[in-house]
């Protein structure tokens, strides 16, 4: 193919999934000339596995893109069916929204936003290789020979990179929901220098609503107190009239069904190559591992208004067809349901993230960031969260700015990416509440508080969007220093209240801050005694209990935060020669080589280097004694 030369960007992304829509957004709206390339103009932001946005971490994720200046959550509040808030009889710290999407309304509206992007070209090409000169990323070649040229690149492929579907003995070479797989450049990326594993992945089958019995199922209906991902979508524009989601479970003949079968699944059979899920596992992998337990739940989830088909949740399979359909057909309100679709399993490439800077710049290639499924995770809003964060640090880098790093007490984002590129993973990663030590602090309510003044730093939150955010914590720390100034007395009326709150009668006066501090005590009991502040939002309010009533563990969790920065604070050269360390472990040199970490606390959560490593490392930086490897 005799090469050209096109046109020259400040960013290229490769790749327009959720990751790569991010980050192309961000690039371009933070003032840089950026191509976003992608093999299907039809695939954009499209949602191959479940119709969803939204759950348990997750949620929170969506949140924090939105408070960066992100779309997903505009995105998903333009376009859901149903929405709901889980976990609501828990804590604040655990609570999450969930959304169900018009899959094709969904993809539809963000390839219509990326369209309407002043600094963004969308095109649609296969790119089989980057251009590298000297070890720095300039550009990229596609198949047809164009030749572009960028001052960054994102490469953002999703389950693409040499992508084979498999169903049963059934094995060919595909990206996601039958796409054009990307093989050239997952070659060329190894060709680069980047090491590079096989993960798989796996999707359930899809049926006709019209086929299914919902009388035999339990009802999920949408929540209908107004919530939205998005800090700027106003409570006006909640959806009354939402699509339900059905409840329904596997049983004995079904596990019977997959127990026959079993010889003919594909990860027993050994056609499997790739790492597959743990917190995301086939119906046939379930049945192995859980075998006492007698059913699985399984969601219906419709998949948009204007289509028939329904997602079943739960049920993810590389079974042979036959064997699917005989699965389906013995489950609860399946009995007669045509399948539409059939579920697969997808193996992939993916970039082995510890060869990654916190930035997701590589190590190995100057201005080359990779984001979202290429660096091993799972899940659309784990994607648009890397996705965002590269395509904002490629943008600084260009601009010869200082990068966005979130740590791990600033988001789950930073979690997740420092969980990726200080510990890799083995196998796809899934974002989980647990892997956050900060939890208390990293709420869902919260994020624009904890992420707004850096999104607007970075140049992608806008002033109106700044100023809501600004107007917002002004009315929280107002009505909070307050409610320090307002006393009760133990009137009548205000003890008849605590009695039918359950709380405790007062003995003497008391501020209106200390009683909010009672657990059974909300703000609406308060509200009859105290001069009400008609100018606070429901959300405001939410926002002033919180605070109040988790003072304490929320102060707790802030002390080690502190510590936790003075760690951070620490930096630790470029290219040191670990060997040359007197004292340090084997094992910890060995993985402080492979790693490379940045600060001390980074090196801190490096498994295998232990506290005292830690101690001679300290000292060595603070003597300046550590030899460099020369480059």
């Amino acid at each position: 193919m005799q090469e050209y030369t096109a046109e020259s960007f400040d960013v290229i992304v490769v790749g327009a999934g959720h990751a790569g829509s991010e980050a192309a957004l961000a690039a371009s709206r933070m003032g840089n000339k950026t191509l976003l390339i992608t093999i299907n103009l039809d695939m954009v932001g499209f949602m191959p596995c479940n119709p969803s946005v939204g759950g348990p971490a997750k949620g929170v994720v969506v949140r924090e893109i939105d408070a960066l200046g992100g779309e997903m959550g505009r995105n998903i509040d333009k376009t859901y069916i149903q929405m709901r808030m889980l976990n609501t009889g828990k804590g604040p710290a655990v609570r999450a929204l969930r959304a169900q999407a018009d899959k094709h309304e969904y993809s539809s509206e963000m390839k219509h936003t990326i369209e309407r992007e002043e600094n963004l070209t969308l095109r649609q090409g296969i790119v089989e290789r980057l251009i590298v000169e000297d070890g720095v990323c300039k550009g990229v070649v596609t198949s047809t020979g164009a030749r572009y040229g960028a001052k960054a690149v994102v490469i953002t492929a999703g389950t693409a990179l040499r992508g084979e579907i498999i169903i049963g003995e059934l094995k060919y070479s595909s990206g996601p929901n039958n796409s054009q797989p990307s093989v050239g450049l997952a070659d060329h990326l190894q060709e680069l220098g980047l090491e590079i594993a096989r993960f798989k992945t796996g999707t359930p089958p899809r049926v006709k609503s019209s086929t299914i019995d919902y009388s035999v199922t339990e009802i999920q209906p949408g929540d209908e107190e107004p919530n939205h991902f998005s800090f700027q979508t106003p409570d006006s524009a909640y959806k009354i009239e939402q699509e339900p989601c059905w409840l329904t479970y596997t049983n004995e003949g079904t596990h019977e069904i997959i127990q026959e079968n079993l010889h003919r699944a594909p990860m027993f059979t050994g056609i499997v190559e790739g790492v597959g899920a743990r917190y995301c596992p086939s119906i046939e992998d379930k049945i192995v591992r859980f075998s006492d337990k007698p059913r699985h739940q399984l969601f219906l989830e419709p998949e948009g208004l204007n289509t028939e088909e329904v997602y079943v949740q739960g049920l993810s399979t590389s079974l042979p067809e036959d064997v699917q359909v005989s699965m389906l057909r013995s489950i609860a309100g399946l009995e007669n349901v045509e399948m539409m679709r059939t579920g697969y399993a997808i193996e992939y490439d993916v970039v082995v993230p510890h060869q990654l800077r916190p930035t997701l710049e590589t190590k190995v290639i100057e201005n080359l960031y990779t984001a979202g499924q290429t660096n091993g995770t799972s899940g659309y809003e784990e994607a648009a969260g890397q996705g965002l964060i590269a395509g904002m640090n490629a943008a600084l880098k260009v601009q010869g700015k200082d990068p966005l790093v979130l740590k791990r007490s600033d988001g789950y984002i930073g979690v997740m990416i420092d969980d990726l590129v200080t510990k890799g993973t083995n196998e796809p990663y899934r974002l989980l509440t647990s892997r956050a030590e900060y939890r208390l602090i990293l709420r869902h309510d919260n994020a624009d508080l904890r992420l707004t003044e850096m999104g607007h730093e970075a140049g992608l939150v806008k002033e109106e969007q700044y100023q809501t955010y600004l107007a917002k914590k002004a009315a929280v720390e107002a009505e909070i220093a307050r409610l320090k100034t307002i006393r009760l007395k133990p009137t009548k009326e205000l003890q008849a209240a605590l009695v039918a709150a359950n709380s405790a009668e007062l003995k003497d006066g008391i501020l209106a801050y200390e009683l909010l501090k009672r657990p059974e005590i909300t703000y609406n009991v308060i509200v009859p005694f105290i001069e009400v502040n008609e100018a606070l939002t429901k959300k405001e309010i939410e926002q002033v209990e919180i605070q109040i009533k988790y003072e304490g563990y929320i102060n707790k969790a802030m002390e080690k935060v502190e510590k936790l920065k003075r760690m951070e604070a620490k930096r630790i050269p470029e290219h040191i020669d670990y060997d040359a360390i007197n004292g340090l472990a084997t094992e910890a040199k060995q993985k402080l080589q492979k790693i490379q970490p940045e600060t001390l606390a980074q090196a801190s959560r490096i498994s295998g280097v232990n506290p005292a490593d830690l101690s001679i490392l300290m000292v060595y930086i603070e003597q300046g004694k550590i030899a460099k490897v020369a480059n």
